[in-house]
């Protein structure tokens, strides 16, 4: 039976997309469920798979632009290999091929005893000395050791293999390595490229800064870490307690999180903060929706999630859709301050950046306090001066005196849903 993959429909406004990357071969034979490749459409990288299994038949080579719904390759299921089959198959003929004898007794015929392993010369296992003094103290050998680590897998042999294969520091660095290369632009980057350019000659965009004292966030996070990844289970990170706060800000100044369209200006009536994801494939900013309405938890929760489907190229175009208002953190790759650029038709967005222990005067007196700059564009044509700078102040308040998000009425264990 032959089983026709097309390609799926990525948005409403979406009609063709560019065969990014093949992760099969032509011929190959796939499993069910299996990633077979990638499609890039100018929002988003997204995942072909294997309906069935079989052997392939590729249509569409990497590069080329098809419709949506357009067949790129065929699976015909006579060739189907049974999972069972193919994973036992490799693990019988390395066993027959290598010895017959049981892998205990491998070990302990091809590795020496640790106390001449840890000087013999020729030895091919490493042993670092405070990982020997470890097993020293333990009553460990090496071969104690091997048989408690994880089977071996793919990922195990590559770092092998890149290690051997891998050049010295010298090599690397030398001139010669640096040669001149050129890539096709991707429709993502094409579109994100087209959208910059849009936002300079179509917006007037101005930038106010600030600084915020990180110290309340900080001390929250160090005595309620422990407490808060044993009830939710993941971290709580800086990024929660930003979004939180833009979203109350928004009540005072809610301008801020409204839109041009036309000559109407438009407020959405919720408070949709899209956070900015850097991925392989370049910028990606999916939206966490009804920010206003979720607690930390929820907000530190959402955006975890969707930095993972972002990232591993599962997020849906949904999910990138419908922010009114956007957080670009900078400082994750040592930015001290930048002019974040608006993401259209959203007219505001606020950056952080790194967290820097700087000295400030606090009541009078000069303290070390860990600080951050933050940045706040947006759209002069409908945001007054007067409500960037509030806006903003609102923030800063607000990331200083967690409290304050919710007036002060509840204890730091409730916030945290602890």
């Amino acid at each position: 039976m032959i089983i026709e993959i097309k390609i799926p429909s990525p948005g409403e406004s979406i009609t063709e997309v560019e065969i990014s990357k093949w992760l099969v071969k032509d011929g190959e034979i796939v499993e069910k469920d299996q990633e077979i490749g990638e499609v890039e459409s100018d929002k988003a990288t997204l995942i072909l798979i294997a309906e069935a299994g079989g052997k392939i038949g590729i249509k569409a080579g990497e590069g080329d632009t098809v419709s949506v719904g357009a067949v790129v390759c065929l699976i015909d299921t006579e060739y189907e290999v049974p999972r069972q089959v193919s994973e036992s198959k490799p693990k019988e003929a390395v066993v027959e091929t290598k010895t017959s004898a049981p892998l205990e007794t491998v070990l302990a015929r091809d590795t020496k005893p640790e106390q001449e392993e840890s000087v013999e010369p020729e030895s091919s296992i490493k042993i670092t000395p405070v990982a020997k003094k470890m097993m020293d103290e333990q009553g460990v050998n090496v071969v104690d050791v091997i048989k408690g680590l994880k089977r071996i897998g793919k990922r195990e042999v590559q770092l092998v293999l890149g290690d051997r294969n891998s050049p010295s520091v010298s090599e690397a660095l030398s001139p010669e390595k640096f040669v001149p290369s050129r890539e096709k632009m991707s429709n993502l980057r094409k579109k994100l490229s087209e959208r910059l350019v849009a936002v300079k000659n179509e917006t007037a965009m101005l930038t106010t800064f600030n600084e915020i004292d990180m110290s309340a966030v900080i001390n929250i996070r160090m005595q309620y870490q422990e407490r808060f990844m044993e009830k939710h289970g993941f971290k709580l990170g800086f990024m929660s307690f930003f979004t939180k706060a833009v979203a109350e800000a928004v009540r005072y100044y809610p301008r801020v999180n409204s839109m041009i369209d036309g000559d109407e200006i438009v407020d959405p009536g919720t408070v949709n903060v899209g956070i900015a994801v850097q991925t392989p494939k370049g910028l990606m900013v999916p939206v966490v929706r009804n920010a206003q309405s979720k607690s930390l938890p929820e907000l530190e929760y959402e955006i975890k999630i969707l930095a993972e489907k972002a990232r591993n190229k599962k997020i849906s175009i949904e999910e990138l859709s419908g922010g009114t208002i956007s957080i670009t953190n900078g400082g994750v790759f040592g930015s001290l301050l930048s002019t974040p650029i608006l993401n259209p038709p959203q007219s505001a967005i606020l950056g952080m950046h790194a967290i820097i222990d700087r000295p400030v005067v606090i009541n009078g007196k000069v303290e070390i306090r860990p600080m951050m700059y933050v940045a706040l564009s947006y759209d002069h044509r409908l945001i007054d001066g007067k409500d960037s700078v509030g806006f903003l102040l609102k923030v800063k308040e607000f990331v200083e005196n967690p409290l304050n998000l919710w007036l002060g009425k509840i204890v730091v264990d409730q916030m945290l849903d602890l």
